[in-house]
Formats: structure tokens, sequence, C-alpha cells
């Protein structure tokens, strides 16, 4: 083989790294896992890949929720009907609500009341809708606003789409186009969709539920993006996640649980007004299963969906539009031009920025998974090879408690692991990580093999955390963290911290543990794991990284600090006693053999069990940016 010129190697070079940027930004995704969305993107921002047209079965449906505000139903039918349907067949289903009356009514109330509702019926009977089936349900007693939502559609198919209205909604004439716009490009275009998504609202958006109602703070340049809050003005509902919702919603209805969700201002709704209302229930479930709803920035307050809140459920007298109506005379803008999904920012309940996808399955990818961390300067890399899945959710909800946001999460491929990272958890798929890296030939198959994997790829990110001047904690899925102030007392004067019978352990990003921890200390973790792991009995420890790499660290003559983890870590299930208070202690654990139900009890017992039978958190901490 002939070797390239000297003059040629840059060039080479250049063209991996752009491979390996382009195989990183383009790299395929496990169906349940959107893509890995870092801050860039190679491809035009408006392009729409391979688009699907929408199916000959396509069923758009709008449900329109009335009661007794005749003036307002007119409003909205009006424009319902003033929109451009493109030729398309749309059907209209409304549902009035019966009078609500009180014990002890008199004759002439009650024939008062019935004459408003027969005078809404008279209407919806005679209202023209030429764009397709037009369906009236006239309810025989009154069932509220929860009822109304939840009763008004179970979808036909997975091509069937509803709009709901509530009567005092106005829409604009361009909302279907861009509606359809959306469900093309983010349902059936293959190439452009994610199961996270469950619909999509056309209200502006304009608080932030997880810090008390505060209002939303947008950038003008973010014309669509994503939004775990559902809207009630005017929302589109895709049918899997709708259906997935009602049969959540009937479990948890039928063992007598609650929608609380502490931290939202919506669980405080919700013990105002209780069964009243139905979106403390759907934001429960969002919470739980991690979706999120597309929402339009169209600047200056504009929307195609304007709620005249007029007086009812929600507001005791009419507080008037909430926004201003986008119709073709105040169009700047061409509306049905869709983003790549892979360029649009999504956000939680307390609107911070969510990164959903990011799975790494080379070395290459550390170093965008790190460039995509918050600015701090350390990272924890959490092991959860054998920890069950209940103790890794728990974890990360400590973490959000705890403001931690730098971690990254290595463990073997299953569909737990691609859950969280769907939810925008970073994770290390250890087998691909291992095979890219050419070491799955070293030892055969067994358990000392899936072991090894581990060691070798947390080597791996510690050395590309070090060279990215992140300090790194290393921890395992048995411990669990009472404070973001792990371990004041280090001697900084060492590189590396170890507590061995705990598996922690601690790299300071330094020059001299970057000048130890290069590719020489990195062949030598790979041949002493090879060693250990073809070994039937591996000494006490010897496939753990603690100890594979503090022994290697050592022989190399690395400054290393080591201390018992009694000082600042407190073991639990170890006495017969519970405790009620962890005291001054920053960290607590226990034994890998401990059954979880102890675990559990031992965590409820000192307020750090943090999740519900959905595994999901039980609070939304927002924190202060």
């Amino acid at each position: 083989m002939v070797l390239p010129k000297r003059h040629f190697l840059p060039l080479i070079l250049f063209s991996i790294t752009a491979f390996f940027f382009y195989t990183y930004h383009h790299s395929s995704i496990p169906s349940s896992t959107p893509q890995f969305n870092p801050n860039f993107t190679l491809r035009s921002p408006f392009q729409n890949p391979n688009p699907s047209p929408v199916p000959p079965n396509f069923i758009f449906i709008v449900k329109v929720l009335a009661f007794n505000r005749l003036d307002a139903l007119s409003r909205c039918l009006r424009s319902l009907a003033a929109a451009d349907y493109l030729g398309d067949r749309v059907h209209l289903h409304l549902y009035i609500d019966h009078l609500a009356l009180a014990n002890g009514s008199s004759a002439a109330t009650v024939d008062q009341k019935l004459l408003e509702s027969h005078r809404i019926l008279s209407y919806a009977d005679g209202f023209d809708w030429k764009f397709g089936e037009k369906v009236v349900h006239y309810r025989t007693s009154n069932v509220g606003l929860q009822a109304q939502w939840l009763e008004a559609w179970w979808p036909g198919s997975d091509d069937e789409f509803v709009f709901v209205v509530e009567d005092d909604l106005e829409v604009s004439p361009l909302y279907y186009e861009f509606v359809k716009s959306l469900i093309v490009n983010f349902y059936y275009n293959a190439s452009n969709y994610s199961p996270s998504i469950y619909g999509a609202s056309l209200q502006r958006a304009r608080f932030v539920p997880g810090k008390h109602g505060n209002k939303l703070q947008l950038d003008d340049k973010t014309r669509l993006f994503l939004y775990q809050l559902v809207g009630t003005w005017g929302q589109i509902l895709f049918p899997k996640p709708w259906k997935e919702f009602r049969l959540w919603y009937d479990k948890n209805k039928a063992k007598g649980n609650k929608p609380f969700l502490q931290g939202m201002v919506t669980t405080g709704w919700y013990k105002k007004m209780g069964e009243r209302i139905w979106t403390p229930w759907f934001i429960k479930f969002i919470q739980s299963h991690g979706y999120f709803n597309i929402y339009a920035n169209f600047l200056h307050e504009r929307a195609l969906s304007v709620s005249h809140r007029d007086a009812g459920v929600n507001y005791g007298k009419t507080a008037g539009p909430d926004s201003k109506l986008l119709d073709e005379r105040s169009l700047d803008f061409n509306i049905l031009e869709m983003r790549s999904l892979s360029s649009l920012k999504w956000f939680d309940f307390c609107f911070r920025e969510v990164l959903p996808g990011r799975v790494v399955r080379n070395i290459v990818e550390v170093e965008y998974l790190l460039h995509s961390l918050q600015k701090q300067d350390s990272v924890f890399l959490v092991n959860l090879f054998g920890v069950q899945d209940a103790l890794v959710s728990n974890m990360l909800c400590n973490f959000e408690r705890l403001n931690i946001r730098n971690y990254i999460l290595v463990g073997p491929p299953s569909d737990f692991l691609f859950e969280l990272a769907r939810r925008g958890h970073p994770v290390i798929d250890v087998d691909q990580f291992i095979s890219s890296a050419g070491l799955n030939k070293l030892t055969s198959h067994g358990s000392s093999f899936d072991a090894m994997k581990g060691v070798l790829a947390q080597a791996y990110v510690v050395k590309k955390c070090i060279e990215n001047r992140y300090n790194t904690w290393l921890m395992r899925g048995n411990s669990l963290l009472t404070s973001d102030r792990l371990i004041e007392f280090r001697d900084h004067n060492n590189d590396f911290f170890v507590a061995n019978n705990l598996e922690l352990f601690y790299a300071k990003s330094s020059s001299s543990s970057e000048k130890v921890w290069g590719d020489g200390f990195m062949s030598k973790v790979v041949a002493m794991a090879d060693s250990l792991a073809r070994k039937d009995s591996p000494p006490h420890g010897g496939l753990s990284f603690v100890y594979l790499v503090t022994k290697l660290l050592e022989e190399n003559g690395a400054r290393i600090e080591r201390v018992d983890e009694t000082t600042f870590g407190m073991k639990i299930g170890s006495g017969n006693d519970r405790i009620s208070s962890i005291g001054d202690k920053t960290l607590v654990y226990w034994s890998v053999e401990m059954e979880l139900g102890s675990i559990q009890k031992w965590l409820e017992e000192l307020n750090l069990w943090s999740i519900d039978s959905d595994l999901s958190c039980t609070a939304v901490v927002c924190h202060q940016s």
C-alpha cells in the first residue's frame, strides 16, 4: 500500500473529522428515540426530507365543546366555517353539555335555563357546515368540562386527528392549512417523526406552570418549538398518545390516584376545582411519559387560535382575548415553512431546554456530548450495570431536585436506556461503544465480559472529560446524593480521589492528570481488564473500575487520596433501626445485594424516594437560571 504524501494529510484528517461529524449528527437512533439534537444542523432548516403525502384514510374532525354561551358558540362556529379547508373533507362534532340545576331551583329558573339550552341546540341544528359531516351530541345531564374533553374522542384509527375547540375560541382562516402542514411534516414524514409528540397547540404559549405560572420568555428567532404543556385553547391531538392517555387515566382513576405533581401551579388548580377540570390529569400523564407538544411563536402576541375568555367554568367574568388573531392582513411570513425536527428546541415544564436522543456509541461522540452539557466544571458519570430501573429513575429525580444537570449514564443497551435518552438524559450504549473501539473481541462472552465493557467505557469517558477540562465524579447506582456539594474536604493537591468500598472515584482535570491518563495508560487499562476477564475467578474487586484504575494509577505514581466513605456517606440497611435524618452526610448508599423493597422503605423514611408507580418524579423542580 502506498502511503499518502505528507501534504495530503491535513486534507485527509479534515475529511475524516467531517465524516465523524456528519455520522454523529445523523446517526441512526432506535425507533423509540429522537435524533441527538445538538445546537447545530447540517441541513437547511426548512428542508423537509422525503415528505409523505396524507393517506387516503386521513380523517380530521373538529370537536366543539359548548355549554350555555350562545354568542360565544356562534362566533366560534362562524370562524371555523370561514377557514380554508383546501377542498378536504372535514367533520364537525358539537358536544352540548346539559344545564346544571342547583337543588331547590324554582320552576321559573328551570324554564329559563331550558330555554337557553334549547336556543343553543336550535342554533347548532341549523348551522350550515358544508365541509363534511356535522354531528350534534346533546347530553342528558350536566357532566362538566372534564367529561366533555375526555369523552369527546376515541380515535377510530391511527389516521384520525381531532382539533378540540371550546366555545369561547375564535380561529384564524389559516389554521387548517397550518395544521395539515404540521401533520404531514411531523406525523406522516417518517424521517421527521418522533413518538414523543402528542399533538400541536394553536394558542400562544403564555406561561410556565412549573414556576407558579410565570410568564414565558422566548427569543424572537424561534418560530416552531416543542413544549410539554398542553394548550387547551385550540389543541390538535394525535391518536396514539390520546388512546394511551385515556387508558392511563382509567387505571389511575379506578385506583383512586390523584394527579398531584408538586411544584406545578396546575396542582393548585386541581385541589381547588377537583374533577371539574381535566388538564392536571393530562399534565401528570405527559410528565410521566415524557411527551411534548408543538407550538408556534408568531410574535406580537399573535396566534391561530384565540380565547376570548368569556365568563364560564374557568373565568368568573369575561377577561377578553388572550392574543391577537393571525390572519392574512397581519401575515408577514410563510407559516407553511416547516423546519426539520432536529433543528427545533424542546422545553420542559420549567421551560428548560431538553436535548432528547443523546445516545453515545463511540469515542468521537463523547466529545460532542460533553459540549452539549452545562458550562460547569464537573460531570457525574453513573454506572447503571445491574441497577434496577426504579433506582435509576429515583436517582434522576434526585438530580433534578439538587439541580445537577451534568451527568452521563453508562449502561448496556436496553429499552429503558433508550427511553431515558428519548426523555433527554444523556446515555452511553456500552455495547456499541466497545464495538466501535474494536475491543469487543478481547473476550468471547460471559458476565466478566459485560463487567469489562463497563470498565473500559468509563475509562475512555474519563479520559475525554479530563481532556475537555471537566472534573469527573464516577459513581454506581447503589448510592444517592443528598447534596450537590459532594465532598468538600478532599485534598486539592491530589488529582484522584477513591472510596473503594463505595465504588466512588474522582478525577480532577489538570495537566498532571491528563499526562497520567493518556493513550499509554488506556492501553494498560485494556490489557489489565482483558487479563482479569479471562480468569475464572478474578481477585476480589478485580473487575471493578475503582480497583483496576486505582492499581494502575498507583503504579504510575499518580497522586491519589483514599477516603473512608463513612466520613461523608451513610449506609442504609446496615441495622434494624430506622433513621429519620442523614445529618451532615452528603451521600447514602447500600449493598448491591439489598432488595428493592427494603431500599425504597429506607429512602422513604429519609424523604429521598421521589418517584411514583410510573417511575416518574412526584415533583417538578424549577431552579433559578
